[in-house]
């Protein structure tokens, strides 16, 4: 199972955004990473470096490598709609994404796991795929042998997150995938518009 497993913070730093969630060491260091940090002197970006970073940005916010990202856009391109914002409907449409989003696990790459590990149930049923893509009206819940597991717990009282297409029961410990999200009511900080202009090339 492919995934990125390199220095988060390093990442971050690269980004100029804490887009792994909270990040001291970013917080500490908030200019680029390298040798030269802050003094190195960067030339103006050429059009195709911004459309670059931007796709990178996306890729790394979900937790997605290249190939799974192409196939996605594909699929977005086809699909009727703005193309750009279904790519980011499809990324939050995913299982690991909810989860997250749930505040189950504090951050996508402990939803990603959760749901690895078999934690997690879709209509009452285990799906162990975190790419596994949700339809409006799908109910995730916590399987009943994990509803004690301290990390769960600990992240359900940390978090303080609502959003619209999402509603959580924490008596049950489960949520229901309402509807696919606007782009308005997507938080995070992408220009997907970019993203759509790199892979027209």
């Amino acid at each position: 199972m492919a995934r990125y497993t390199g220095p988060k913070s390093k990442i971050a730093r690269k980004f100029g955004e804490a887009i792994f969630g909270d990040d001291k060491a970013f917080e500490k260091k908030n200019y680029p990473p390298g040798q030269h940090g802050n003094n190195r002197r960067r030339g103006k970006k050429s059009e195709y470096a911004i459309q670059l970073m931007e796709k990178q940005k996306a890729k790394y916010t979900y937790g997605i490598l290249e190939k799974q990202f192409r196939n996605l856009f594909a699929k977005a391109n086809r699909s009727k709609g703005v193309t750009g914002e279904v790519l980011l409907q499809l990324c939050e449409a995913r299982l690991d994404n909810v989860v997250y989003r749930m505040g189950i696990a504090n951050s996508r790459r402990g939803a990603r796991q959760l749901v690895s590990h078999r934690h997690i149930t879709v209509n009452g049923e285990l799906v162990n795929i975190p790419s596994y893509s949700l339809k409006a009206g799908d109910v995730i819940g916590v399987r009943e042998k994990s509803k004690s597991l301290q990390a769960i717990q600990d992240a359900l009282n940390a978090n303080s997150s609502v959003y619209e297409w999402i509603t959580w029961n924490n008596d049950k410990m489960e949520g229901n995938f309402v509807s696919i999200p606007e782009r308005i009511q997507i938080p995070e900080n992408i220009k997907e518009q970019l993203i759509v202009e790199l892979y027209s090339k």
